[in-house]
């Protein structure tokens, strides 16, 4: 249908014309996402005859139609100017009942939602959307909604819940996370006056069915139970999502304590649920993890201090099932060989700050990553182990996967050069010595229990033998000077000291050395003698 009509008809029809000229048009367009740039002008004018139609009292039905186009005309962030208005946010704040003051008694009791028709709630949830695409796509339209405090009615909606219908609930929390994502002002207005982790965390708590057995301690899933349903996972992550805005920057305090270690307890229990989908759960498993990263490391002991029925006496007798559920996560991503920054980053910064500042957590995760060695013939970056993969990330291209995997290890190495070295060679742990101002040697900084780690007997005979280069014991080479004559060995020294000092001039290279401190210098300072400060002025 030419875009020209629809727009001169839209301002001489009446209801009922106006929309069955709009279905047509969202029928043809419903899969358009790239659009024609010479009918830019057409495509706002036609977003202000549909919002001017929307301002007047039209029946359910009409608004529905016309809230579709606008959503279809919404991807184009280019046709905006009319809706990023007080007077277009307000018209669609109000049809999506998010307008401060303007929600209506019935929507703030129990049960009255359900009340509504279905033509009513369509209406709702298709404003919603809107809302979404245009709060996203125009920077214009954010700042309306700080001006209209469209935050206020989000949070209004959050308190109603319980009642909410499926897609009423996942696209407030969608816009949720959008305003807290693209307005940093607005999440401290979300935070501070609103309360809204408190809000978000007990629409988490109602949506995944959690019961309380304790302080921080929600009831085990039972093993029987369905699966997740698909509509309660989409909500739960995008209320992850925007907690995760929401908990960027901690505040401090104890009323913020003991609301972190509320959702450390709900996000425990989310991590022992599976949902309808493997793909689906590990989505929300990777949300939880991310998470759990913004919450205080002291808040973890949260995820440890359950009831455990025996097994786990040399744990200290804490649960450490949704830790084995972290190294499986962490395993699965370390297989998929791909999106390391996004998919595995996270759980690994996890589990390294929970292995610092818990010994359960650091001797349970070394039990399965780094066991006692045994078989050192084979260089330590080549394998199927977890071992192996955590290896090879500690040369990986990107800095800060390498960075990562790398403190990872150290962590469990209890921050010991020299047992870190055991697992993994000078070479791949160069990287990490050399950003800590460690290569001579030591520990880092952090404090770690006294016990001690026992070597296996394969690795006491074959330690004499094991290349602290490579990390593995080296089949022996054929000597390549042992035939040569004495000269011949001059001359070849000779050559070698000519081309490293070619390079060196032509700073292709520079020649380093370690200071006493463990840290990189040029190697004309490591070998220059201490400072004489006895006085003589002799040469």
């Amino acid at each position: 249908m030419d875009l020209n009509n629809i727009v001169s008809q839209l301002e001489n029809t009446n209801e009922e014309e106006t929309e069955k000229l709009l279905l047509q048009y969202n029928r043809e367009n419903s899969h358009t996402f790239s659009f024609d740039q010479t009918e830019e002008s057409l495509r706002i004018k036609l977003c202000q005859g549909v919002l001017s139609v929307l301002g007047r009292q039209v029946q359910p039905s009409c608004q529905k139609t016309c809230l579709e186009t606008l959503r279809i005309l919404s991807r184009d962030k280019r046709v905006l100017g009319p809706v990023a208005t007080r007077e277009g946010m307000l018209i669609l704040g109000g049809l999506a009942r998010l307008n401060p003051g303007e929600q209506g008694d019935e929507n703030q009791k129990n049960g009255q939602e359900d009340t509504q028709s279905e033509e009513e709630e369509r209406v709702v949830v298709e404003a919603l959307k809107c809302l979404c695409n245009v709060v996203y796509n125009s920077p214009a339209a954010q700042q309306v909604c700080v001006d209209v405090q469209l935050a206020h009615g989000l949070c209004a909606i959050l308190h109603t819940a319980r009642t909410w219908h499926h897609e009423v609930g996942l696209f407030t929390l969608r816009l949720v996370f959008l305003l807290s994502a693209l307005r940093p002002d607005v999440r401290g207005v979300f935070r501070r006056e609103l309360h809204a982790v408190r809000l978000l965390t007990e629409v988490l708590e109602f949506t995944l069915d959690v019961s309380w057995v304790g302080p921080y301690e929600a009831a085990p899933p039972d093993p029987q139970a369905l699966p997740m349903p698909a509509e309660d996972n989409e909500r739960t992550m995008e209320a992850l999502k925007a907690l995760f805005n929401l908990t960027l920057s901690d505040t401090g305090g104890e009323e913020d304590d003991h609301q972190f270690r509320i959702i450390a307890a709900i996000l425990r229990h989310l991590l022992m649920l599976k949902t309808e989908t493997e793909d689906k759960t590990e989505e929300a498993h990777s949300h939880a993890i991310n998470l759990l990263n913004n919450l205080p490391v002291s808040c973890l002991d949260v995820l440890i201090d359950v009831p455990v029925q025996g097994g786990l006496e040399m744990y200290s007798g804490k649960n450490l099932d949704a830790i084995q559920m972290l190294i499986d996560f962490m395993a699965k991503r370390m297989d998929k060989g791909s999106n390391y920054k996004e998919g595995l980053t996270p759980v690994l910064s996890l589990l390294t700050e929970g292995s610092r500042h818990h010994r359960e957590i650091r001797r349970f995760i070394k039990a399965q990553v780094l066991p006692p060695l045994k078989d050192v013939k084979i260089r330590p970056e080549i394998g199927t182990t977890t071992r192996n993969k955590l290896v090879r990330l500690m040369t990986h291209v990107d800095m800060g996967v390498k960075q990562t995997a790398a403190e990872f290890l150290f962590v469990l190495c209890k921050e010991s050069v020299d047992n870190l070295l055991k697992y993994t060679g000078y070479g791949n742990a160069a990287g990490l010595l050399v950003a800590r101002g460690l290569l001579a040697g030591g520990r880092g900084e952090t404090q770690y229990s006294d016990d001690e780690d026992s070597d296996t007997e394969e690795y006491k005979s074959a330690k004499p033998f094991i290349n602290p280069i490579t990390g593995h014991v080296e089949e022996p080479m054929p000597n390549p000077i042992e035939e040569m004559t004495e000269e011949q060995k001059e001359y070849e020294a000779q050559k070698l000291v000519n081309m490293f000092d070619k390079l060196s001039r032509q700073n292709v290279i520079r020649p380093m050395g370690v200071m006493p401190d463990g840290t990189l210098a040029p190697l004309e300072e490591t070998l220059c003698d201490p400072p004489d400060d006895s006085g003589s002025d002799s040469d």
